[in-house]
């Protein structure tokens, strides 16, 4: 990957990938080839990758929520239950908030599938907040584990909250047709979490308006580590090829997944969003994100970015449904030339979408000119 990556880099890719420490880049390229029953195989390429060096995951962690939150509701098997049910949020401890309307959706009423539609489309954070506490960080965590994710923890909301008001979650009901079909009531994590891996990131940070001049502590933050992010993805687009266990999905979900995972903003009526703060790049860090470009029709990303603190991650299967080439590319890179955090000055639009988007056209560039014995069926469960 190095190889093809330098034949074609920029002086601006080549700076950054002389610069590994600096930088903190991690890539995983994903090739993949198909038989002639059309079944996937998997070649992996690492470029600097590292589990043990830590990364802020920011709303990468989304994914894994929404997919033990799908689950949840499958295991639980309540008549009238399911992800379009109506999901009213109380409050029962410090910290937390209610949610009784949801003005973005159709129905002016909050849902699990609604929650899900706004975290592809725009990585909402409210919306996450949200399954979070449906889920419940024991229940969460404990399913994350379960699958064989052991490295990975979630273990906070978006929101400025002390460690024990995450631990404490929301009571919920659900209702359908106006009928209580389920009441789930206040949750409390009691397990406790492994924080012996120390997690410090950056010379300095910026506490209120001080800067603290010692690096900010991430040990009891969330971890999700790149080839568990890749591998969680894989799970989902192809179920069945990797090592860890496959979420309890059923065949609608997988299709509603597909459809929410791949769909633009500006192709959303509910919710709807502004185009000029919400473009349809927003959230594809590949190719698109720094240029504001549309997608191209026949190109489907099916991702889920997070950026914070400098850090922008990037997890993506990509199918261009004309040419028919698949792949998969997961990357971060801290862009944050001052190596100071919390201060909102990160060099996201210089260094990490540039990035971002040259790596993804010289990998899309590559497999359009790579040769296959099969080329690949399509059908995303349509």
């Amino acid at each position: 990957m190095e190889r093809i990556l330098r034949e074609e880099a920029s002086p601006l890719l080549n700076s950054i990938l002389n610069s590994p420490e600096q930088y903190q880049y991690q890539i995983i390229y994903t090739e993949i080839n198909r038989d002639k029953h059309n079944k996937p195989s998997f070649k992996y390429y690492h470029y600097n990758t590292d589990r043990e060096r830590y990364f802020y995951p920011a709303s990468t962690v989304k994914l894994p929520t929404v997919l033990a939150a799908l689950e949840k509701i499958n295991t639980l098997k309540i008549n009238g239950l399911n992800k379009y049910s109506v999901m009213l949020t109380d409050s029962a401890y410090s910290g937390q908030t209610p949610v009784f309307k949801d003005s973005s959706s159709a129905s002016q009423l909050p849902s699990i599938a609604h929650y899900i539609k706004k975290i592809f489309l725009v990585s909402d954070n409210d919306a996450y907040n949200r399954l979070y506490e449906f889920n419940g960080q024991q229940y969460l965590n404990e399913t994350l584990w379960e699958k064989g994710y052991k490295d990975m923890r979630i273990v906070k909301r978006f929101i400025p909250l002390r460690e024990d008001q995450n631990r404490h979650t929301n009571p919920i009901r659900f209702f359908k047709d106006n009928k209580l079909v389920y009441d789930q009531g206040a949750q409390f994590n009691q397990i406790a979490f492994d924080f012996s891996k120390e997690a410090k990131v950056g010379k300095g940070y910026v506490k209120g308006k001080e800067l603290v001049n010692e690096p900010m502590d991430f040990t009891r933050h969330n971890r999700f580590p790149l080839e568990d992010q890749q591998q969680m993805l894989q799970s989902l687009m192809f179920p069945g090829s990797t090592s860890k266990k496959d979420f309890n999905l059923s065949e609608e979900d997988y299709k509603f997944l597909y459809t929410c995972m791949s769909q633009l903003p500006s192709q959303s009526i509910y919710p709807k969003y502004d185009g000029k703060e919400f473009f349809d790049s927003y959230a594809r860090f590949f190719m698109y994100r720094d240029c504001k470009r549309p997608v191209p029709s026949n190109l489907r990303i099916f991702n889920k970015a997070g950026w914070s603190y400098g850090f922008l991650t990037d997890n993506c299967y990509i199918a261009d449904m004309e040419n028919k080439v698949e792949f998969m590319l997961t990357a971060v890179i801290y862009a944050n030339k001052d190596d100071i955090l919390n201060d909102d000055k990160y060099d996201y639009e210089e260094v990490g979408y540039p990035f971002f988007h040259e790596v993804g056209e010289i990998i899309y560039k590559h497999e359009l000119q790579r040769k296959r014995k099969h080329k690949p069926d399509f059908s995303f469960g349509e």
